[in-house]
């Protein structure tokens, strides 16, 4: 795609390559080879040209099929929740919230969903409102992983009830993978990994509570593409730029 001349005749727009350099993607005759090997599109379609101009605030480029961040005043922060702590900027309970967390950046950040807080583990916190709202919206139902340590031994049973389905209060729930991680014995324990979509209020605890395992602990350790991994309990990195990729992926296609 090539963007119309401005008023003097100079043409309209910035040269991809450049924006793609400017983006941290490549070094700009890098960013020529991928255009001309077919593996850029700007607005869901492949240009190959290496003359074509963008608008770095309006249009959208990836690179094979996975979003480039060109906003660079963006920021994108995972942090390993403590239990303890609420989802919120202010807590009107006077109870510890995000702010800690938040305040020790310049950009106001603002965090994607929420945790409840006695469930630690991966909150994303950013300035990219439109993505925030977008990845936080029940009806696109980004996928989530938890792990829960529950009263009593879960059977193959109960995980097969957990993936077929039953009925709660609010509607129909299952899970999409469940699989038990470990059991003791010695304190009548198990720990269960848990894959859904849904994002309704508290929903992890009250599935196993239907099927007659409480929570004691809850972890969230997985959002979309992004894992916790050995990030420490209240410790905070910014996503790597493969991980701002797959992100801004997802926030797309959720949008379309």
């Amino acid at each position: 795609m090539t963007h119309p001349t401005n008023a003097d005749g100079t043409p309209e727009g910035v040269r991809l390559q450049k924006v793609m350099a400017a983006a941290g993607v490549a070094s700009r005759r890098v960013a020529e080879n991928l255009i001309a090997e077919g593996r850029v599109s700007v607005n869901g379609k492949i240009v190959s040209e290496l003359g074509t101009r963008i608008d770095p605030e309006v249009d959208l480029v990836s690179v094979d099929g996975q979003a480039v961040q060109l906003d660079t005043t963006k920021r994108y922060i995972m942090l390993n929740k403590p239990t303890g702590v609420v989802s919120t900027m202010k807590d009107d309970q006077g109870r510890p919230d995000l702010r800690q967390y938040a305040d020790k950046f310049e950009e106001r950040l603002f965090n994607v969903g929420r945790l409840d807080a006695d469930t630690s583990g991966l909150l994303i916190m950013t300035n990219d409102g439109e993505l925030a709202n977008v990845l936080a919206h029940p009806r696109f139902g980004v996928e989530k992983t938890y792990i829960a340590k529950v009263r009593g031994r879960v059977t193959g049973q109960t995980l097969n009830k957990l993936t077929t389905g039953f009925t709660l209060e609010d509607g129909d729930i299952k899970a999409d993978k469940a699989r038990v991680l470990s059991s003791s014995a010695a304190d009548n324990t198990s720990l269960v990994e848990l894959t859904l979509h849904s994002g309704r209020n508290r929903i992890v605890r009250r599935m196993m509570a239907e099927v007659g395992h409480p929570v004691l602990e809850l972890v969230r350790r997985a959002f979309g593409p992004l894992h916790l991994g050995t990030l420490a309990s209240g410790a905070m990195r910014d996503l790597s730029k493969l991980e701002r990729g797959l992100l801004l992926t997802l926030a797309r296609e959720a949008a379309e």
